[in-house]
């Protein structure tokens, strides 16, 4: 379900089982919208407490590292997998399980 938060602080984002959008016409975006359904895809894989406190851990070790936060999040390995895959219309009906691992610093 796709929910509309206009104070949301980015374009898009999945909490699971919602896909936040900050601007209506982002509903209709496919990109943005594949982009957030890999997300929850990898949230279910982690049962979706573990893939935030994986996210976050990977976060702060990418900020320590580039000491820039767009650079930190850009490389988040789900965010990696999430940018590299949201332009292949079914990507997610081919995807394998735990693909996110193979976005893993190469």
């Amino acid at each position: 379900m796709i929910v509309h938060v206009p104070f949301l602080p980015s374009t898009g984002m999945a909490l699971f089982p919602f896909i936040l959008v900050k601007y209506l016409h982002v509903k209709k975006d496919k990109q943005i919208i594949d982009h957030e359904k890999i997300h929850l895809r990898q949230q279910l894989e982690l049962l979706i407490v573990p893939f935030y406190l994986l996210y976050l851990i990977n976060y702060l070790i990418n900020l320590a590292i580039y000491k820039n936060h767009h650079q930190a999040y850009l490389n988040i390995v789900f965010e990696r997998e999430a940018y590299e895959k949201d332009g292949h219309t079914d990507y997610l009906k081919s995807r394998k399980i735990w693909a996110w691992v193979n976005f893993l610093k190469r």
